[in-house]
């Protein structure tokens, strides 16, 4: 069964994201080489899968310890707030902490688990106290002792995506 993405991506333009994810400073000739296309051709592709969102953006991974930021931790929280605008209010502030790398809105025991990048305990302190003034009813942090896997890497050529 041919998926909807198959129909709108052939198999250059999945090869195309599949390095790109991997190397996403390769060269333009070298990228065109890999996948057996001109650069001026692979370089259209690009900016098509840009412009209908295949691409958000391309960025640098930074060595957090290597930055001092010693503590990764995942941290639940609950809230009682149901109304729209309070939880739109809710939602702005914890975009705009730069210590919460990802925000996610769940389903189950919790309503938003937080990535969150900290340098010690007493930042993670005072983090927590900021979250406390944003009607937060309940909150679990949890530290990561060690990171097994980190990946940014989408699986696309193993869904069937282009074939």
């Amino acid at each position: 069964m041919e998926s909807f993405v198959s129909k709108i991506l052939d198999a250059i333009d999945i090869q195309i994201l599949d390095i790109l994810q991997k190397e996403s400073q390769i060269s333009n000739a070298e990228l065109a080489r890999r996948v057996n296309l001109s650069p001026p051709a692979t370089h259209t592709r690009i900016k098509r899968l840009e412009s209908e969102g295949f691409i958000n953006r391309q960025v640098a991974i930074l060595n957090q310890e290597k930055l001092g930021f010693d503590l990764l931790c995942y941290v639940f929280i609950s809230t009682n707030i149901h109304q729209a605008e309070q939880l739109d209010t809710l939602e702005n502030a914890l975009e705009a902490m730069p210590e919460i790398l990802e925000c996610h809105c769940l389903t189950g025991e919790y309503d938003y688990l937080l990535k969150v990048v900290i340098r010690d305990r007493r930042e993670l302190d005072s983090f927590i106290r900021k979250l406390n003034k944003l009607g937060i009813s309940r909150i679990q942090t949890n530290l990561s002792l060690r990171e097994i896997k980190h990946s940014t890497v989408l699986p696309i050529t193993n869904v069937g995506l282009g074939k």
